[in-house]
């Protein structure tokens, strides 16, 4: 086996072991570390989750013991080289004696960038970077848009049929049970299930509150998998119109979700109403009205920003994905489609609203990557590199 190979073995190995931290670790990045002696035998292995403190390499660190010494680190993240939570990485690298250290990227904070890396190879190390790169950014693109530019970063979902439609026309479904989309779902269960994947992924999701009055959703990571902060549901409702017998704010009431995971913002609530909701545990947040009236998408994700979210997912319908998409706060999409028309004239297009693009605007989707899903597939795609300001 060449160095090359073993290499990337063990790289694609500290990935897997970051990928332990999804859930986990935010707001913090994830991080996964392996020593490897001499030989090529791991002598310890580590993986951050924020509750855990300790940082990948040190836990690695402390299960290799003196094996450490002479050896090799392979992390997918550049080791921190200051006082934060915890002292600084790179100073328990260089008093273990670790040789060489085998890295994927730089920390995508501007203010600590490359120093890590300075600091080792300042005291005799050898360190390279750059092997699986592209797999070691979009682990952590999230952390980096909100670590560089202080907002969250922003993932457009939907699901639609092949002509663009994701709901029949209103009216349809009257009778439906709660939380089951108009006209029922687009999409099959495996793009669904992997809908809850998505959602353990991100920090919170948005909707307006036209997706709760005719929906009624719950809004919940529903992937049994977990994780340190319960998903943020939050709901833009210029007036406070969230129904009070909905499911969301009865979830809250009942005790079956946290009391502090849902938030709603408005620009113009009636008299009461944030007494109303604030009674039954939810929190309210008035923001600055944007030109058309509605809670500012910009002020929002600022707030959220503020309170470590690093990342959002849209999930609503056809006039905040218009909205968001109009005012350029969306990083990405992940759209999915059925092999599905839905012709009639009425039905409800993908985007469409006062937000809406000029119509001889269009925005360039760059990287695509296409998932599959038995009979339907999805587009994932990006607006922004989460690594620009």
């Amino acid at each position: 086996m060449s160095d090359e190979i073993s290499d990337e073995q063990f790289l694609r190995r500290a990935l897997d072991l970051a990928r332990q931290g999804i859930g986990l670790a935010s707001p913090n990045p994830y991080v996964g570390a392996i020593i490897v002696e001499a030989h090529n035998s791991i002598a310890g292995t580590g993986a951050y989750t924020y509750d855990g403190v300790k940082h990948a390499e040190v836990r690695a660190l402390e299960q290799a013991g003196e094996k450490a010494r002479g050896g090799t680190l392979y992390i997918n993240l550049e080791p921190h080289s200051h006082q934060g939570r915890t002292p600084a990485c790179t100073d328990a690298l260089i008093a273990a004696g670790v040789h060489r250290v085998v890295a994927s990227m730089p920390d995508p904070n501007p203010k600590v960038s490359g120093r890590g890396f300075e600091k080792l190879r300042a005291a005799g190390m050898q360190v390279e970077v750059g092997r699986l790169e592209t797999e070691a950014r979009r682990l952590n693109e999230a952390f980096a848009r909100y670590i560089r530019n202080g907002v969250p970063l922003v993932t457009l979902k939907s699901a639609m049929t092949l002509d663009g439609k994701i709901a029949p026309p209103p009216g349809t479904g009257l009778n439906r049970a709660p939380g089951t989309p108009a006209g029922g779902w687009i999409t099959g269960e495996m793009a669904r299930a992997n809908v809850q994947v998505q959602r353990h992924q991100t920090d919170a999701i948005m909707v307006g509150v036209g997706t709760v009055m005719a929906d009624d959703p719950m809004l919940t990571d529903r992937s049994g998998l977990p994780r340190r902060r319960p998903l943020l549901r939050v709901i833009l409702d210029s007036h406070l119109r969230l129904p009070l017998e909905s499911r969301l704010v009865e979830s809250v009431t009942s005790g079956k979700t946290s009391n502090n995971d849902l938030l709603v913002f408005c620009s113009s609530p009636g008299e009461g109403k944030v007494r109303d909701l604030e009674a039954r545990g939810i929190r309210v947040e008035i923001v600055p009205p944007s030109a058309d009236g509605r809670p500012d998408i910009h002020s929002i994700l600022r707030r959220l920003g503020q309170l470590e979210i690093t990342s959002v997912m849209l999930e609503g319908g056809s006039e905040l994905n218009a909205t968001a998409l109009a005012s350029g706060v969306v990083d990405k999409v992940f759209l999915y489609y059925a092999p599905k028309i839905m012709a009639a004239r009425e039905s409800v297009p993908f985007a469409s609203g006062a937000g809406r693009l000029q119509s001889k605007e269009s925005l360039q989707v760059r990287n695509l990557c296409l998932h599959r899903f038995e009979d339907d597939f999805a587009v994932e795609g990006y607006l922004r590199d989460p690594y620009g300001e």
